[in-house]
């Protein structure tokens, strides 16, 4: 059983999976480029003012760019023979997980954000600060940094042939915890929040025809921002437990190739998430609009109908 574990073709991947990763991740790199950068832009150049929301998304674009400046490479791996040395690999390995990481947490305080200035307005104010939002930023830094250090000296060495992939059918024993610390309790926390300015939300809806039209496209966007992240990150996580319990209980040769066919598919949902995040967060913002074509925030004062 050992010997036929060793012999899995973990980094050999198969032409259908070559071809999937190009029509998948050049059009990823393109849009993933052009919307954060986009994005950026208009928040740090253009917005007049900036807000806790804004230090919390400008923060997410940042750590998206840096997941989309690893694509290319990526795909060399996926192509190509790996001859770019074992230390380049391991940095974008590295980049990679701390960011996405990053991606999630910052997508966890954006929710709470929320919640807070929505179901305790009159003490939001003292409660939250742009200061407070930027020192919560720099935390989830030096917290990922440190946990992607501590992922490359669990991790063993990279061969030159390979990146991007696991190499072994041995467990990654840090598996449980970036599951759950990094994946489980952020869905428990956006949930909540979510759930929780949804139904304020509603209560809020009266008569007046543009406050209806109002709180429903604010609801709307909070069920697009939780659909998102669960459609986007909860297949990887589901294949990374998958795999570790398979890895953990020496399962056969195929079952693993399976799993992990399996684990490129849901890397490419979460890998997703780049693109989507400018389409759930930054672009369903009106200020941005505004800011982007330069009126006013004003609004007319009724409205007949929903748009």
């Amino acid at each position: 059983m050992e010997v036929e574990r060793s012999n899995c073709s973990f980094t050999t991947l198969r032409l259908s999976f070559q071809t999937f990763s190009l029509i998948t991740y050049i059009p990823l790199f393109f849009f993933g480029i052009l919307c954060n950068a986009l994005a950026l832009w208009i928040f740090c150049c253009k917005m007049p003012k900036w807000t806790e929301t804004t230090v919390f998304m400008v923060n997410l674009m940042v750590a998206d760019i840096l997941v989309v400046l690893t694509f290319p490479f990526r795909l060399y791996a996926f192509l190509h023979k790996w001859d770019l040395g074992s230390g380049l690999c391991k940095a974008l390995m590295s980049s990679y997980f701390v960011n996405m990481y990053m991606s999630i947490f910052t997508i966890t305080a954006i929710a709470f954000d929320r919640y807070l200035a929505i179901r305790h307005p009159l003490k939001y104010k003292s409660w939250m600060s742009v200061r407070k939002a930027s020192v919560t930023c720099c935390i989830f830094w030096i917290l990922f940094i440190t946990v992607g250090i501590l992922r490359n000296l669990e991790s063993r060495d990279y061969t030159l042939t390979t990146c991007f992939q696991k190499d072994s059918p041995e467990p990654f024993n840090l598996s449980p915890i970036f599951i759950v610390f990094g994946f489980v309790l952020p869905l428990l926390v956006i949930s909540f929040c979510s759930g929780n300015v949804i139904m304020t939300l509603s209560v809020k809806i009266t008569l007046d025809t543009y406050k209806q039209c109002s709180v429903n496209k604010a609801v709307k966007i909070v069920i697009a921002n939780l659909v998102s992240f669960i459609i986007c990150f909860l297949p990887i996580h589901m294949g990374y437990t998958i795999r570790f319990a398979a890895e953990s209980l020496k399962a056969s040769c195929y079952i693993l190739e399976k799993i992990n066919d399996f684990v490129h598919v849901a890397n490419f949902l979460a890998n997703a998430n780049c693109v989507l995040d400018s389409v759930v967060y930054y672009f369903a913002a009106s200020e941005f609009w505004h800011v982007l074509f330069k009126q006013k925030l004003t609004l007319p004062k009724y409205k007949s109908s929903c748009v």
